[in-house]
């Protein structure tokens, strides 16, 4: 693989990194415990909540070595082997490579908060109608959108693979 194509990687995921770490950085200092700020009427709301879990808090409540190998260990292993696949493919498609680096980009940053907070910090809410999210955060945005476009990929693609 050529250097460029390894500096687009790695400056991809440092991307998806640096928005979640530094979107949750002001979170914790600006916004209050479980407050609940409009930021778009009742569509779209602002707050600060601990998940000391996985998504959705599945997790909260395993033992802290369960937590250590299922939401830190497990997590750390799967996203090394991703990122060295990623970096040493000769080819990739172009979509599937931006794919991977949010997943990475966006895994590595809610590992980064478990590691050294205990908790991941989620702040967003989208509420339309009868649908409503759970409380996310920018490195949930970056996983979601790199599954979501893997899996359109795969549809249309039949020879994708990492």
């Amino acid at each position: 693989m050529l250097l460029k194509h390894k500096i687009y990687i790695l400056v991809l995921v440092m991307l998806n990194l640096g928005c979640d770490q530094v979107s949750k950085e002001v979170v914790r200092n600006q916004v209050a415990h479980r407050d609940y700020i409009q930021l778009i009427d009742h569509y779209f709301i602002l707050t600060n909540v601990e998940n000391t879990g996985a998504m959705l808090g599945f997790g909260q409540n395993f033992t802290p070595l369960l937590k250590i190998i299922f939401l830190q260990g497990l997590p750390l292993i799967v996203l090394l082997v991703l990122f060295y696949r990623l970096m040493t493919r000769a080819y990739l498609n172009r979509w599937l490579v931006i794919a991977f680096a949010f997943v990475v980009g966006g895994g590595l940053g809610n590992l980064i908060d478990r590691i050294v907070h205990g908790s991941v910090t989620d702040f967003f809410q989208v509420q339309v109608g009868f649908f409503k999210t759970g409380i996310f955060n920018m490195a949930d945005v970056a996983v979601t959108f790199g599954v979501l476009l893997i899996l359109g990929l795969s549809l249309f693609h039949k020879k994708l693979a990492l």
